[in-house]
């Protein structure tokens, strides 16, 4: 009797489980490079949604070579408002109160009107923060050059102690715990958790896209306006020997990518300049060659921010310089000056502000 109980049992099972249906197929995207990739999903419903990205468009300038895009950081329309965001919140520093924009400011065609930068505990740095004018077509970063990519750059200032004095792990459980972020990131990378790497990818986009290239010079290239007589007689002394400043800012960047000595001081010198990134004693006191343009919003200038006016410029290769071993041989007239007239100067200068991007300064 219990041996016959138990075959009943057994087949009353067999039946229902035979009965039982079998579980309907899950549809849904089978492709697991989408975005909405079902490990689930046994039939595809051809739904599958990829990330894509905006292409950033612009032009590149007449006379300018072809940027230098890194392959895995292109420009992007998402990418590069996400660094905007990033380069105007001081959420970058240690307490919340300084951004890139703080010594990089627009209005100063994202320079610092400061001579030297303060930082989060009101410790002053020792160069002037360089003006971010077209970065992309830029080989090195710092006066020294000490740099090489904008993305390496982005890194320093947030963990550097005398400006935002942060941790890049700070930043990141901060970010990552944002209301918005976690979503620009998305969007932008198509990343779950925000890193550092990102970061600096996103403001180095932002970056590259300051390209400024309609001044009052740039149209006057273009056949749009004509130049007045003060600043074609300035024109042809930057462009002559007269002036002597077409050697180191004679192309349409209005900057060689190197590195000069430009007679600012004696030995020894109190900044090595390029000499403390290289150890050579031949590059003691050179730094590198800044452009001109948006020259009249960016002073002070120098690396460290000692003439404020473009007169006082003027003034410093116009008396002559100070001489020392490593002094450029571009600057035969060392010592002599340049000894233009006071019209001549104010010729020249008057030239420099055709270099002037207002639309620029109001991005």
């Amino acid at each position: 009797m219990k041996y016959f109980s138990i075959s009943i049992t057994i087949i009353v099972l067999l039946f229902f489980s035979r009965c039982k249906k079998d579980p309907a197929p899950i549809n849904g995207c089978t492709d697991v490079l989408a975005i909405n990739y079902n490990p689930n999903a046994i039939i595809s419903t051809d739904d599958c949604i990829y990330f894509s990205t905006t292409p950033y468009i612009f032009q590149n300038p007449y006379g300018f070579p072809d940027m230098n895009i890194p392959e895995d950081n292109p420009l992007t329309m998402e990418g590069v408002s996400l660094g905007k965001k990033l380069f105007n919140d001081p959420i970058l520093s240690a307490d919340n109160s300084l951004a890139c924009i703080s010594c990089h400011q627009t209005n100063s065609s994202f320079s610092d009107p400061n001579a030297l930068s303060i930082g989060i505990d009101n410790i002053a740095g020792n160069r002037n923060a360089s003006a971010l004018i077209n970065l992309g077509w830029t080989t090195s970063f710092n006066w020294d050059g000490s740099i090489q990519t904008l993305e390496e750059q982005a890194f320093e200032p947030v963990t550097n102690p005398i400006e935002m004095h942060n941790t890049w792990e700070n930043v990141e459980l901060t970010l990552n715990n944002h209301p918005e972020y976690p979503q620009l990131f998305k969007n932008a990378f198509n990343i779950d958790y925000i890193d550092s790497n990102h970061v600096v990818m996103a403001i180095a986009q932002f970056e590259r896209s300051l390209i400024s290239t309609n001044s009052k010079f740039d149209q006057f290239l273009n056949g749009e306006v004509q130049l007045n007589s003060s600043e074609l007689n300035g024109y042809a002394i930057f462009n002559s020997e007269k002036g002597d400043c077409f050697h180191c800012h004679g192309s349409q960047m209005f900057m060689d990518n190197l590195f000069h000595n430009n007679g600012l001081d004696v030995e020894p010198f109190n900044d090595l300049g390029r000499g403390k990134i290289t150890n050579d004693p031949n590059d003691y006191g050179k730094f590198k060659t800044p452009t001109l343009r948006n020259i009249e919003f960016s002073a002070p200038y120098m690396h460290d921010g000692r003439f404020t006016t473009l007169e006082e410029v003027i003034e410093h290769y116009n008396s002559g310089g100070k001489y020392s071993s490593t002094v450029d041989p571009l600057m035969k007239k060392i010592g002599i000056g340049l000894q233009l007239t006071n019209q001549e100067k104010e010729d020249l200068i008057a030239f420099l502000k055709t270099l002037s991007d207002t639309e620029f300064i109001s991005k």
